[in-house]
């Protein structure tokens, strides 16, 4: 028996099929499952997202692991100022939520992954006449106010996931301002390494820190503090025994998903987790 905190993978349902042995990773330990096709323009249209949803449900019949999906994001963030705009995240994030809702068959324990509205502009600008955070805390709100009451109702959690968010405690006090249970934080290590390499964050160690017992997610990348690689752990620089051990601190170990650019990928980088001791 090991004690060592067990790897999920972000596929797409054609990845699960496809690769091989990839089936039978997520099955034998039923691990996490993150849903990677909703991300894509379209899928969450009317006529398109049951289908994908119904062969979700049907692909996972009797796996026993979580299973989330990563919400949209190209086009817009969540602190849209247009109220148009708006309007068409709200139903695609409204969509993502009912295609998760199906594919769990209304059991819940979902989680749900959506992008931080923080950017690199408003990280340099946050002590400046140009910050706007009260304003991007406001149009959150606003925003995400349906998909937060809707998580609520079907025992969905929301996940905030940062991108180029250069301060980790910004992003967990909007989590927090929500006041409830559905909305909680996201860490992606590849994004915080890039972030600490090429605009000056903190490492990745201590966004894990700051998040403290509202990290319920984490997408686990390497990458070389320059961009957002998604490559295989290992073949980057960041320093993976501090991130674990990190980890191991937190009071509930959050969702660890294994999110690579090419996921084949995800068998050889659990196998090189699992060689240092660092998770199974």
């Amino acid at each position: 028996m090991t004690d060592l905190p067990r790897l999920g993978a972000a596929l797409y349902l054609k990845e699960f099929t496809g690769i091989a042995g990839m089936e039978r990773f997520v099955r034998d330990h039923d691990r996490d499952v993150e849903i990677r096709d909703f991300t894509e323009i379209g899928a969450l249209t009317d006529n398109v997202w049951p289908d994908i949803a119904d062969r979700a449900r049907q692909l996972f019949t009797g796996h026993d692991g979580r299973i989330g999906l990563h919400g949209p994001f190209w086009g817009f963030t969540v602190d849209v100022p247009d109220p148009d705009i708006r309007k068409i995240a709200q139903d695609r994030i409204a969509a993502a939520l009912s295609a998760l809702t199906r594919i769990l068959d209304g059991k819940g324990g979902g989680h749900l992954v959506l992008h931080s509205p923080y950017t690199t502009w408003h990280g340099f600008n946050r002590w400046t006449n140009q910050c706007d955070a009260a304003g991007i805390l406001e149009r959150c709100h606003i925003t995400l106010a349906p998909a937060v009451r809707m998580a609520e109702e079907n025992g969905i959690v929301i996940v905030l996931e940062n991108c180029e968010d250069r301060d980790p405690v910004e992003r967990v006090a909007l989590a927090a301002s929500f006041g409830s249970p559905a909305v909680q934080v996201s860490l992606d290590t590849g994004h915080a390494h890039y972030a600490h390499g090429a605009t000056g964050a903190p490492p990745v160690d201590a966004f894990v820190r700051a998040a403290g017992a509202a990290l319920a997610h984490v997408h686990l990348q390497d990458a070389d503090g320059v961009a957002d690689r998604h490559w295989a752990l290992g073949q980057g620089n960041i320093l993976w025994p501090g991130v674990f051990t990190a980890l191991g601190e937190a009071s509930v170990m959050p969702r660890l998903i294994l999110e690579m650019a090419d996921a084949r990928d995800i068998l050889p980088s659990a196998h090189w987790a699992a060689e240092r001791g660092l998770a199974t």
